[in-house]
């Protein structure tokens, strides 16, 4: 890639966080991770194409054009919410991700709900979602387990860390993230 794709790609990527509040490429990795699917399972329920969704997630495009797509985008956030806390079990999810992929309609991407407070604080759920997408973008599950077991007998903290943020569920991180404020 050269010096003008790559400040293109950059460009995109940061009109994605300004439209829907972080790059696409961080969003659909995260709904594949706790969904449980690839990229042509997601391609499929938002109603993409396989190629549209890969130039979402790479920055090469910028924007969902379709409303009704960015509509899917959001039930599937909301989804996963609550796969992670335990509330939909992987079966349901299955079944909700057909509704969502016969659904029609919608305008913008409404976060608000989801990422902060009342008070536009952070919430712990967001945080936690942070920081394990930014360990996951450095390596994958098994490099970070193998890092923590080689961490483990002189740092049992830091292993315990990268265990439940790099390769954990969310609702795990969260009780870990809330045990550890006080």
């Amino acid at each position: 890639m050269d010096a003008a794709q790559q400040e293109a790609t950059a460009r995109a990527r940061e009109l994605q966080r300004s439209w829907y509040g972080e790059p696409l490429g961080a969003l659909f990795r995260r709904l594949i991770d706790d969904l449980g699917l690839n990229q042509a399972r997601l391609a499929a329920v938002l109603g993409l194409s396989a190629p549209m969704l890969s130039q979402l997630m790479s920055g090469q495009r910028a924007k969902i054009g379709n409303p009704a797509v960015v509509q899917r985008v959001q039930a599937l956030q909301e989804l996963a919410v609550q796969v992670a806390d335990g509330s939909v079990s992987a079966a349901e999810a299955t079944d909700r991700m057909d509704e969502v992929k016969k659904s029609q309609g919608g305008s913008v991407l409404t976060s608000s709900g989801q990422t902060t407070t009342g008070s536009g604080a952070p919430t712990v759920r967001r945080v936690v979602r942070e920081i394990q997408s930014l360990l996951r973008s450095v390596a994958a599950a098994g490099d970070i387990i193998d890092a923590a077991d080689s961490l483990a007998p002189a740092h049992p903290e830091l292993a315990e860390f990268l265990r439940v943020y790099g390769a954990g569920r969310t609702a795990d991180a969260v009780a870990h993230y809330e045990s550890h404020q006080n």
